[in-house]
């Protein structure tokens, strides 16, 4: 199996562990890091907003990332939310092992 980080921002430190818990409850990933919050600067409609955000990594398989990425769609609160799949090159085989059965039951 192939592992890959998903790297997700939400609106609040809630709206990521509620969605967090929900997609881990699936099985769509093995594990979710919260970060801590991060002051983000963006263009939307038309005018540069600033907003205080909270990043997000998930881990999951390559085969469930778009089933990962649709479901966060799903229940965030953004119109157009920040997913994005990152590969991951190396890792430990106990790790990828981890990841496989957390998501595979």
């Amino acid at each position: 199996m192939t592992v890959v980080s998903v790297y997700c921002v939400f609106a609040s430190a809630e709206e990521a562990e509620r969605i967090g818990r929900t997609v881990i409850e699936q099985r769509l990933a093995a594990c979710i890091n919260i970060l801590p919050p991060c002051r983000s600067i963006y263009r939307w409609n038309g005018a540069i907003e600033t907003a205080q955000e909270v990043p997000a990594i998930l881990k999951t398989s390559a085969d469930l990332s778009d089933r990962l990425m649709t479901t966060i769609a799903g229940l965030h609160s953004y119109a157009v939310p920040a997913i994005t799949v990152w590969p991951v090159e190396k890792l430990l085989s106990t790790y990828a092992d981890w990841v496989t059965d957390s998501t595979t039951g």
